[in-house]
């Protein structure tokens, strides 16, 4: 078993790209590229709308609440849907449905009818579509490479995410200055071609199996006991109860760029969209090194990977609320990014190479409705108090509860190893059951 861990750990370090290998993988990577860009070019034209349409920072706060209150609220519905159905599938519903609501916006904001209420509905449905399609994503990743490749394959997707970060933002800002808002909803909408396309391309024989749970075809109160599989797994699992601590406190107060960049831009910097860009494009290269770096370290991450991370983030977005120069800003926005991104892809792949594979979508469902569901309290809580107190203070707010989270975890750590993921042969990937009774048997 030791031996075979080693060759596991040699091959997932064979290259910073290793998991592009993999056919299924490179069309997914590819098309998230695309989509994602255009996601980042509505995220920041839909900001930038709210802030015209309105001059309250709250009303930022509301449009992030409505677009990821639903993850909080569908997550383990949208976990048990996950593991029951073909996520390939999946994914296309999801993909077209978001270009259909895309499109929509485009409508309204090209025939200039376009209100505050729009905005809001058309994100709150958007975060229905999203409480679906971030789990199946999450999940998805397992079954297009092999366990050794599991790191690797989860820091690609946040180099991907974050060339959109550093792309999508860029040509927004420069956009919204020469074609308007509605171009970037329709550039949008035609992205997720791209996706859809990839799906579609890919061998569906080449995907790793995944064994069903026993409450795949449950009703009623079985069906109910199935979603609350996953939240018992993760109390049960003290590494990975503390992970989850870790993810709560960074995605509700940690992760609310949404609305302090904007804010930043124009309240403190007293700049138009073309430095709110900016200022976003610099979140999303220092996310692109942090993924890079991660994506060439390879193997599992460690309680030291994730305690550091988490610490050199909240400090760093402190640090942004007390200075004013435009540069300085820039330089820890991306220092920011960088960790970030790490402790994202770190924390992402812990969760999943602790989890049995037949139950990854309800786990990664509670994932993701921990670490993207809580925004939108977040949201409202960091609008609040830049509306009270002052964009500055709301970044100290963002950053010193991810300090004292990062403390705690260090101490609940203190002279426990991290786990390691043990071969299993029904899995094919490297991974779950056995590490899960394993870390088990440490409660």
């Amino acid at each position: 078993m030791a031996r075979a861990a080693r060759l596991a750990n040699r091959e997932a370090r064979q290259g910073m790209f290793a998991a592009m290998r993999f056919r299924n993988y490179r069309l997914f990577w590819l098309g998230q590229v695309v989509s994602v860009t255009g996601t980042f070019m509505q995220s920041t034209a839909q900001q930038w709308l709210v802030l015209t349409l309105s001059s309250d920072p709250l009303a930022l706060g509301i449009a992030g609440a409505l677009q990821f209150g639903p993850l909080l609220v569908l997550g383990p519905f949208a976990g048990l849907v996950v593991d029951r159905w073909p996520r390939r599938s999946l994914l296309m519903i999801t993909q077209s449905s978001a270009a259909i609501l895309a499109a929509v916006l485009w409508l309204l904001t090209a025939t200039h009818v376009v209100q505050l209420w729009h905005v809001y509905l058309l994100a709150l449905l958007l975060g229905l579509v999203n409480a679906l399609d971030m789990p199946t994503r999450q999940a998805f990743v397992s079954e297009m490479v092999p366990g050794s490749h599991l790191l690797n394959a989860v820091s690609l997707n946040s180099v991907q995410f974050n060339v959109a970060r550093i792309l999508g933002p860029a040509v927004a800002g420069a956009l919204i200055a020469l074609l308007g808002i509605p171009t970037l909803f329709l550039l949008n909408a035609i992205s997720y071609l791209a996706v859809i396309a990839g799906l579609l391309m890919m061998r569906v024989s080449e995907l790793v199996p995944v064994p069903r749970s026993a409450n795949a075809d449950a009703h009623g109160l079985a069906r109910l006991r199935g979603m609350g599989e996953g939240l018992r797994f993760i109390w049960r699992a003290p590494s990975v109860r503390v992970t989850f601590l870790l993810i709560a406190i960074v995605g509700t107060l940690g992760f609310n760029f949404s609305v302090s960049l904007p804010l930043e831009a124009s309240r403190v910097l007293h700049a138009g969209p073309a430095i709110f860009g900016l200022l976003s494009s610099a979140l999303g290269i220092g996310a692109l090194v942090g993924a890079l770096a991660l994506a060439k370290r390879g193997g599992s991450p460690s309680n030291r990977l994730l305690i550091g991370t988490t610490l050199a983030f909240g400090v760093l977005e402190a640090a942004i609320g007390l200075t004013r120069s435009l540069p300085l800003v820039m330089m820890l926005i991306a220092a920011t990014g960088c960790g970030m991104s790490m402790f994202s892809a770190a924390a992402n792949t812990r969760t999943q190479l602790s989890t049995p594979p037949e139950m990854r979508g309800r786990v990664m469902s509670v994932y993701s409705m921990i670490f993207m569901g809580t925004t939108p309290i977040g949201n409202l809580v960091v609008s609040a108090i830049a509306s009270g107190a002052g964009v500055p203070v709301s970044f100290l707010a963002m950053g010193l509860p991810c300090v004292v989270a990062a403390l705690i975890a260090a101490w609940l750590w203190h002279d426990r190893p991290t786990p390691r993921a043990k071969p299993t042969p029904s899995t094919q990937i490297g991974i779950a059951t056995e590490q899960a009774k394993e870390v088990e048997q440490v409660a």
